[in-house]
């Protein structure tokens, strides 16, 4: 039996390009549809390119109704893959799939996690700081930004010359790397 995965995201979608791509011949991990909360977001131009059909919600429908919830259950979706998503997840879709909504965060968290902590902002706080390494938590997905349970971590260097785009390349690897991995350790 399959299971039915739903990708939430915000952006350009790399990472859901490259988790659909990398199941793309599974028979046990599926991705039906990918949700936003953008409707200009280039993850529905990537949407189209990969024939996976896109849906936007409002910040409302996510936040102060079932709608989300009511189209993930009427799709018989199991578990949520965030790549690159910035809402908060409303402890109605939580309670909803209990342990099946996972995040990937790019940094080590807890360092570099929390609200308004995505993407260049992570990395140019790893930069000031001096950091000597950064790299990847997949965690799965809580009440609060970035606290829930780590599943999986792991590292790259951080030189005294990396600037944030090159510690954003060094991270990017890492997410590309292992998050199809892990996705399919825990549900494939």
């Amino acid at each position: 039996m399959s299971l039915k995965i739903a990708l939430f995201a915000s952006g350009s979608g790399s990472n859901a390009e490259n988790i659909i791509r990398y199941f793309s011949t599974s028979d046990k991990l599926i991705f039906p549809l990918i949700i936003s909360n953008k409707p200009e977001a280039f993850i529905h131009e990537r949407a189209k390119l990969l024939q996976v059909p896109s849906f936007t919600f409002s910040r409302e429908e996510f936040t102060q109704s079932d709608a989300v919830v009511d189209f993930l259950k009427q799709h018989n979706i199991d578990g949520i893959v965030l790549a690159g998503f910035l809402l908060k997840i409303p402890q109605n879709i939580i309670n909803a799939f209990p342990n099946k909504i996972i995040n990937i965060h790019p940094a080590l968290l807890p360092k570099y996690g929390g609200k308004g902590m995505y993407g260049h902002h992570v990395h140019q706080a790893v930069a000031d700081a001096g950091e000597k390494e950064s790299g990847i938590t997949i965690h799965y997905v809580n009440s609060n930004y970035d606290e829930g349970s780590i599943i999986f971590q792991t590292k790259c260097p951080v030189l005294p010359t990396d600037t944030a785009d090159t510690i954003a390349q060094k991270v990017h690897e890492l997410e590309y790397n292992y998050y199809p991995k892990i996705i399919q350790k825990l549900w494939g």
